[in-house]
């Protein structure tokens, strides 16, 4: 799935986000609040979903070599976080729906976990 088509389904907004990372194709998403979590649930190529806003979050995902990072319930980035994005070049998207709907319009839609169920 194209990280494109993952801004659809989520209906997200783009903070940051260059043009040559809507064509990344994205193999899997794991989702996860604690930090200890967020590690375990990535993945390389793979897009984490997470309600933790913080600059060690984007951090946890570069050393992860995840692509993208979706912050779910309504949750807003500010200008340090988006900063740390574009140094690792991490799109970073914003969802309103929560982890458990977000995670599930993607699973309907082909996306699967970084469980290796995919």
């Amino acid at each position: 799935m194209k990280l494109s088509e993952i801004i659809k389904i989520l209906d997200a907004e783009v903070p940051f986000c260059e043009d040559k990372h809507l064509e990344l194709e994205i193999l899997g998403a794991g989702a996860a609040d604690l930090m200890d979590d967020v590690l375990a649930a990535a993945a390389k190529n793979g897009v984490i979903l997470t309600g933790q806003v913080s600059v060690e979050v984007v951090q946890f995902c570069n050393m992860a070599k995840a692509v993208a990072i979706v912050f779910v319930r309504g949750k807003k980035s500010d200008s340090e976080i988006i900063d740390v994005a574009k140094k690792y070049e991490i799109p970073i998207l914003l969802t309103k729906y929560s982890l458990f709907v977000a995670c599930g319009r993607l699973y309907m839609n082909g996306l699967r976990g970084l469980d290796g169920s995919w």
